[in-house]
């Protein structure tokens, strides 16, 4: 067993799986907390690195393209302090940071874990149901449905219309971007009778809008996450064009070095075509 136990988490890894929790410290964002303990398979990781700096070193896994909705749903948007697989580590742990790592990489050397994009989500994402309130309203997934329930501050164009409930089967894609405290975001949820719709967020009743608390608007991700590992994959054909529908409409550069766009895999801020 390879653990290293930090106040920003822990990561513990047998052989065969890495389990990341986060920590209870109140510098842990309030995402990671919510989103809780993730137990990655080691046929989902693509690499470990252990990055020191002066003050803090970290820890940062990259999972294969694909292998993950948390990734495929927020598109490398994440902030960094939000990626649960980011550890930041005291400079006194340095060592068994770098140990850890080493464990990871050589345990996939020796089980050969190709690289390749998976085929199926190798994380299940988030329990449902599950609901978040957020600053346009709150939003719930049950397995089978959405709903949307609008805030007073909502439009009234929204509110007009009453609550509103999607069924999974009618959904081809979800969009989402965070709120950065600078930029609104938003949560939206793709029909096929939606998939060209160009009103913004504010006015789309299949769409939150994502003006409020950033902090707390950040956890939209867990519904956005619950619903995209409910959806086809994106390396089946339903998947690449809920892919190429989500890269026509995104607008907003990647602000974390995870995946990119949920397109091209990269590790790195590179920008996917389209986008």
């Amino acid at each position: 067993m390879a653990e290293i136990i930090q106040r920003d988490g822990t990561w513990a890894f047998d052989g065969t799986t890495v389990r990341i929790t986060p920590g209870l410290h109140r510098s842990v964002p309030l995402f990671r907390q919510t989103y809780g303990e993730i137990a990655v398979p080691l046929e989902a990781v693509s690499g470990v690195v252990f990055e020191p700096e002066r003050k803090r070193g970290r820890l940062r896994m990259r999972l294969r393209e694909g292998a993950d909705p948390l990734l495929q749903a927020t598109g490398g948007r994440l902030p960094d302090a939000a990626d649960p697989y980011r550890l930041a580590v005291d400079v006194d742990r340095a060592g068994v940071a770098e140990y850890v790592a080493e464990e990871i990489r050589r345990a996939l050397l020796l089980d050969q874990i190709p690289k390749d994009p998976t085929k199926t989500y190798l994380l299940s994402g988030p329990p449902v149901p599950v609901s978040v309130r957020s600053s346009d309203g709150s939003v719930s997934f049950d397995g089978l449905q959405v709903r949307i329930d609008w805030a007073d501050t909502s439009d009234r164009v929204k509110r007009a219309t009453g609550p509103r409930i999607i069924a999974l089967s009618d959904l081809v894609g979800v969009e989402w971007l965070p709120n950065s405290g600078y930029e609104d975001g938003f949560l939206r949820f793709v029909t096929r009778e939606t998939a060209f719709s160009k009103l913004p967020p504010e006015k789309d009743p299949y769409a939150l809008d994502l003006w409020g608390s950033a902090r707390r608007d950040l956890l939209t991700a867990l519904v956005a996450t619950a619903v995209t590992a409910r959806l086809p994959h994106p390396s089946t054909r339903a998947g690449a064009i809920i892919r190429r529908n989500s890269r026509r409409r995104c607008r907003r550069r990647p602000t974390t070095t995870t995946y990119c766009c949920a397109d091209c895999g990269s590790w790195g801020s590179c920008i996917a075509k389209g986008s």
